[in-house]
């Protein structure tokens, strides 16, 4: 893959970081313009459970990850942020890395995040990735979020997905978490994907107890132009578990079937 370089972002006294793969992808190679793929993590993570997703999707195009204001070891903000801070950031972000073309691919809470772009720059999100996403509103309660997410992790996930997950939120810490996690409880994504104006893929790891095969169906029903789709016998973190069918089910959607990726998971 590409060489990973790192840089700090900063937007309106908020501080995060993006780790870019530029320039040696086979469609940079074959001289086509394709948009870059830019990836977004959920509440308590960072990009490193994205990055076995990042380093197949960097074999094709220009590949971003974005470690979000308070996560990943960033400072953490002052006030609260909400989905539409988290969003102008992201926007903010590629701004700053000259990216004017983009799918966007969003987990988990990063699907909130990814969504409230796409719908306040249209004409920059090409096509639009929700992996995972939260929170169905049948399961809109803290504690039932918790029992899915820890029957997720017992059951669904591999060790080094578990591991990276928990020192991630070691690092974001219980005060941030549980700042922000009312916002994600509260963010109606079943009514905001119905203003996204771009194609949009919902996927799920097939045994996702967090993200529901009817809940995910809901989302790609309502979307303007929505896709469904599923990878057998993996749970929330499908992007790690399941990097490659993950990999190519983007690319697909994405309209660039066919290329070959070496397998990770």
């Amino acid at each position: 893959m590409a060489d990973l370089t790192v840089s700090d972002v900063r937007w309106q006294g908020l501080s995060g970081r993006m780790y870019a793969s530029r320039g040696a992808g086979k469609a940079r190679a074959e001289g086509e313009a394709a948009p870059a793929f830019v990836l977004v993590h959920g509440i308590g993570v960072s990009h490193r459970y994205l990055f076995r997703l990042h380093q197949l999707l960097a074999e094709t195009t220009d590949t971003y990850s974005i470690d979000l204001p308070g996560f990943g070891g960033t400072p953490k903000p002052g006030r609260r942020l909400s989905v539409g801070d988290y969003a102008d950031f992201i926007l903010a972000a590629l701004d700053q890395a000259g990216v004017t073309s983009c799918v966007l691919v969003g987990h988990s809470m990063g699907t909130q995040f990814a969504v409230e772009a796409a719908i306040r720059q249209p004409d920059r999100i090409t096509e639009l990735v929700l992996m995972g996403p939260v929170v169905d509103p049948r399961r809109r309660s803290v504690t039932r979020q918790a029992l899915d997410l820890t029957t997720d992790c017992a059951f669904f996930e591999s060790a080094s997905s578990n591991l990276i997950v928990l020192t991630d939120y070691l690092r974001c810490g219980p005060r941030w978490y549980l700042t922000e996690l009312p916002v994600m409880m509260a963010y109606p994504l079943e009514e905001r994907i119905g203003d996204v104006g771009v194609p949009v893929l919902v996927l799920r790891g097939a045994k996702d107890p967090v993200a529901s095969r009817d809940w995910c169906q809901v989302l790609a029903a309502r979307a303007a132009a929505g896709d469904f789709r599923e990878v057998p016998g993996r749970g929330h973190v499908v992007q790690h578990t399941g990097t490659t069918a993950v990999a190519r089910a983007i690319l697909d959607f994405a309209g660039r079937p066919g290329r070959t990726l070496e397998a990770t998971a």
